[in-house]
């Protein structure tokens, strides 16, 4: 079975840090590009950062940058958000994808992530 499942959400205080977690089994996890995206309250999905197979390339949308670090551990089949200096804004859910191609894209069930004092 095909899973993927996101830990390490909570409440953090302004400021604070998180290590998102995501999680993969049932495929090859070293063959897919992971992405986060993340979900605000009333609003729309949007983008968070992205992160090649191999790891050697990484990408982060500009209000993160400089303060979340997307990583992985193939062996481990796992990838990871670190998230510091969070703000108020950073409020959501947390989803990761693993994409090989537009239809071969799997996702997980989310984590939230709640940033308030």
């Amino acid at each position: 079975e095909v899973q993927l499942v996101e830990s390490g959400g909570g409440m953090v205080q302004p400021g604070g840090s998180l290590r998102l977690a995501c999680t993969a089994s049932g495929f090859r996890f070293s063959d897919y590009d992971m992405t986060w995206i993340r979900q605000a309250p009333g609003k729309g999905p949007e983008w968070v950062s992205a992160i090649h197979t191999d790891g050697g390339r990484t990408y982060y949308r500009e209000s993160v940058k400089g303060r979340f670090t997307i990583s992985r551990d193939n062996a481990a089949n796992t990838g990871y958000l670190q998230m510091n200096s969070l703000k108020p804004e950073d409020t959501g859910v947390y989803y990761c994808n693993a994409e090989r191609s537009p239809t071969l894209n799997f996702w997980g069930k989310g984590t939230l992530v709640t940033v308030s004092s």
